[in-house]
């Protein structure tokens, strides 16, 4: 789904980099104001409302996710959409909304497939209350159906190129990329990336649905609680749980609204102060300070965002760094590849160590006259060579030794480097000929599924 979101974007609005952050920004935008629909679903009156609105717009996390297109910034709204409309359910009697839940659960699962977490956790949470009663009723099956259906064809690409998921899953544990957490660091990281100050509120808030007034939604709850368990046991990133966090925002401002009743400047005080505390950490999520000026601001606090990867860093946090360095090197490339004769040009294929590269090719390429990037890295590697033998290659970040292995004549002739990208990102060019085993031929081997 984020391709097809991603080609709707680039047609309507153009790649300049303000198009191409505008839809996730809408979906930042609309998760906020989902987030009060929650609160007021689960009666809250403006108090409540406008902190749930308060406690998500001011998340680090979401400031995060939503300043760059990927699938995080529209997976809260797939999550918290269909957590209002069980809200609703629950509130009104109106079976016929597990249609709708159906659509959400199935387009979220063709956004991410950790859509999937969060519906078994629904399931769990209305097994676990007197609210098991709906399976008894037909709508909850066909919103079910509906959710199956929507699904499909991601499952049968899947089975086609045999579960290539689960093999990028198992690739992931197995070679330790991600940096990893106890369980008090994990809480600790999610606490720092919805805010400190908002811990209060989204702790109210699990109070509010398993032991306070809030027992009707007792079951999202419990859906809360296995998400984060099953979230936790995967040992995934910290960003994996963002998206059920607004329900505990909602749940818990309306718990706060009642404990606060008469207390309106505390309300104010503790308003401003997330206020503060968000504008301090706001330069570490989004990048509205220039780069010197976040380097001396981080070295100042003697503070950085949180590792999510085991690499490398250089100056910059990974999230920041990952934004430089992409159209210097297709400019760099483009030296390399126009230096050939015309008639060599016509067959030389680009070769990129990983989607990144690759796909940095593909997208500032055409300027500097470059054709379409291989690699064997993720999906890349599913679409094959594109017709080229190898008698000709430029090879993006590889080892001389490891390519004289495989070609006749391999000579550097270029070097990629930018002072702020991340460090791995930074490499030698090749130019290779003479390949001794032809590229369809030795295709399978250049897998790269991590």
């Amino acid at each position: 789904m984020v391709a097809l979101i991603a080609k709707l974007s680039l047609t309507l609005l153009g790649d300049s980099l303000p198009a191409i952050r505008f839809l996730p920004a809408v979906a930042g935008a609309a998760l906020v104001l989902l987030a009060g629909l929650m609160a007021r679903e689960l009666g809250g009156q403006r108090f409540a409302q406008g902190l749930t609105a308060l406690c998500v717009f001011l998340a680090p996390g979401f400031f995060a996710t939503d300043v760059f297109f990927s699938m995080n910034a529209f997976e809260p709204l797939f999550w918290m959409g269909s957590a209002c409309l069980l809200i609703r359910i629950l509130n009104t009697g109106n079976q016929k909304l597990w249609i709708w839940i159906g659509v959400l659960c199935g387009l979220g699962l063709e956004n991410k497939h950790s859509m999937l977490i969060f519906g078994s956790g629904m399931v769990a949470g209305l097994l676990l209350t007197p609210e098991r009663r709906v399976f008894r009723q037909k709508w909850i099956w066909i919103g079910g159906a509906i959710a199956a259906l929507l699904f499909l064809p991601n499952v049968l690409w899947n089975i086609q190129h045999h579960f290539p998921f689960l093999e990028l899953q198992a690739n992931i544990r197995r070679n330790g990329r991600n940096v990893d957490l106890n369980l008090l660091s994990f809480l600790g990281q999610e606490a720092l990336a919805m805010l400190p100050l908002a811990v209060p509120v989204w702790l109210a808030g699990l109070w509010y649905l398993l032991a306070g007034r809030g027992k009707p939604y007792r079951a999202l709850g419990w859906a809360w609680l296995f998400t984060a368990a099953v979230v936790i046991l995967a040992n995934p990133r910290i960003y994996y749980l963002f998206p059920a966090f607004p329900l505990l925002f909602a749940a818990g401002s309306v718990q706060w609204e009642m404990w606060t009743m008469r207390l309106r400047w505390p309300r104010l005080v503790y308003a401003g102060l997330m206020l503060v505390l968000a504008a301090v950490l706001a330069p570490f999520a989004v990048p509205v300070l220039s780069v010197e000026t976040y380097i001396r601001y981080s070295e100042a606090l003697h503070f950085a965002p949180p590792r999510i990867e085991n690499n490398h860093l250089g100056p910059l946090p990974q999230l920041y760094a990952d934004q430089f360095g992409w159209d210097e090197m297709a400019a760099t490339v483009g030296r390399a590849f126009n230096n050939l004769p015309p008639e060599v040009r016509a067959k030389t294929a680009i070769f990129g160590q990983n989607y990144g590269q690759a796909g940095a090719i593909d997208f500032f390429g055409p300027k500097y006259g470059l054709p379409k990037a291989i690699s064997g890295h993720k999906t890349y590697f599913l679409w094959g060579p594109r017709g080229y033998s190898g008698d000709s290659m430029i090879v993006l970040g590889d080892r001389q030794e490891v390519l004289e292995r495989l070609f006749d004549h391999v000579e550097k002739v270029e070097h990629v480097e930018h002072p702020y990208s991340m460090p791995y990102q930074q490499f030698d060019v090749f130019y290779c000929r003479g390949i001794r085993t032809p590229l369809p031929e030795l295709w399978p081997q250049l897998k790269r599924w991590n």
